[in-house]
């Protein structure tokens, strides 16, 4: 009998946040060990749920989500993202100008496959969420990362996108609040970017999943509300600021310079229609959860859970001899550094196993966010801040007596 493969277009797909270090804490799981999954933002595992008026919204209004709806998704929940570009200063929105998707993730495929042409390239910021990097290359693109510099807050090198940029760039990606790095452009910085990209003809993807998980009083801008002359792609979604990851609800906005963008438009449309619409019961959360009370600005600010969750294994992981981290202003992570005088890591998803099998934490290693060096980690800070600090202590502790 022969042998069945996987296709060639997968050779250089990888998405090691949930890879062989997660198969093997799956396994340890079903042995009967519990481990600490500090790899993933998933606020449900740690009793963040969605806000109670949502989910009985859904609930209530689920005989109305038997049959397929319109391929960009439900009139009302579309209405409720165009208001949502107002209040954030995204001029000319339309309905048509909305879709819904299954999760981001799923709009970011569906951009990659309507934008690229076989060798076109997309600059990702580096490190990324590594989905973009994949989404590109199974898309028959090339993925172009720029470097993110940490001594600079990890913001942008404007100088190193500008030299990368050659005649087959077709975008360039922003993730802002980053993941993994926690950090938010200043509007001085996306003015910038936005600049190169009128410069070169390029559309700017912009990734917003994030945009009011925010602290210390940090101010997010949205890319899109900075020109109309540049085309913009706007993602965002429940997931993260609604605590609604297993909805699978978000949306992606084109604004700007959209006459420029028939034809791309179009692509996306067929791909839109091609997989009927999105799923429909969560796209019933929609309306009530960006019109509703937004309880996330309760756990960013001073004593809230996520600022306080943030406080503590901020300053646990700094107080560790030789491990240093930017302190983060957004988002759900912490992306720390291992001096290389003090922890020489040569393979770091090696130290992340090995973390995982004598400690039970479970992390992602740096380099799986298309990063070159192997001194970072990423650290989810979801968990109560009783288990960070064990499972913070319990990391130092292993750093101290590692070598490989």
């Amino acid at each position: 009998m022969q042998n069945y493969y996987k296709s060639a277009k997968l050779d250089n797909v990888c998405y090691e946040i949930r890879g062989v270090v997660m198969r093997e804490a799956r396994r340890l799981e079903e042995e009967g060990h519990r481990v600490l999954k500090l790899n993933i933002g998933n606020p449900a595992s740690f009793e963040l749920d969605v806000p109670e008026e949502i989910q009985q919204d859904v609930i209530y209004n689920m005989q109305q989500a038997q049959g397929y709806v319109e391929s960009k998704g439900l009139f009302s929940a579309r209405k409720a993202v165009m208001h949502y570009c107002q209040q954030r200063g995204i001029d000319k929105v339309d309905i048509d100008d909305i879709f819904l998707g299954n999760g981001v993730s799923e709009l970011i495929v569906m951009t990659m496959q309507a934008m690229l042409n076989t060798g076109d390239e997309v600059l990702i910021p580096a490190p990324d969420y590594p989905l973009w990097t994949a989404a590109v290359t199974l898309s028959s693109g090339k993925p172009v990362h720029y470097r993110c510099d940490e001594e600079q807050n990890w913001f942008p090198d404007i100088d190193d996108i500008r030299k990368k940029i050659t005649n087959r760039t077709r975008a360039i990606v922003l993730i802002n609040p980053n993941n993994p790095t926690g950090a938010v452009y200043s509007q001085k910085l996306l003015e910038q970017v936005i600049e190169l990209a009128r410069k070169h003809n390029l559309i700017v993807l912009s990734d917003e999943i994030y945009d009011k998980i925010l602290y210390d009083g940090t101010q997010h801008v949205s890319t899109a509300s900075l020109a109309d002359d540049v085309l913009f792609f706007t993602y965002n979604g429940l997931s993260k600021n609604y605590r609604a990851a297993g909805y699978r609800s978000g949306w992606m906005i084109i604004s700007g310079a959209k006459h420029l963008a028939k034809d791309l438009i179009e692509g996306i449309d067929m791909l839109s229609n091609m997989r009927l619409c999105a799923n429909v019961p969560a796209q019933l959360a929609i309306q009530t959860a960006l019109g509703g009370y937004q309880s996330i600005n309760d756990l960013v600010a001073p004593g809230g859970r996520l600022y306080e969750q943030r406080e503590t294994a901020w300053r646990m992981l700094n107080d560790i001899p030789g491990v240093s981290c930017v302190k983060p202003q957004g988002a759900l992570y912490l992306f720390p550094r291992l001096d290389p005088k003090i922890h020489p890591v040569v393979n770091d998803e090696k130290l992340v196993l090995d973390l995982l099998l004598q400690e039970k934490i479970l992390l992602v290693q740096g380099s799986a966010f298309n990063i070159d060096d192997k001194q970072h980690l990423r650290v989810v800070f979801l968990p109560r801040k009783d288990t960070l600090e064990d499972a913070m202590t319990r990391l130092g502790n292993f750093l101290s007596k590692y070598r490989q």
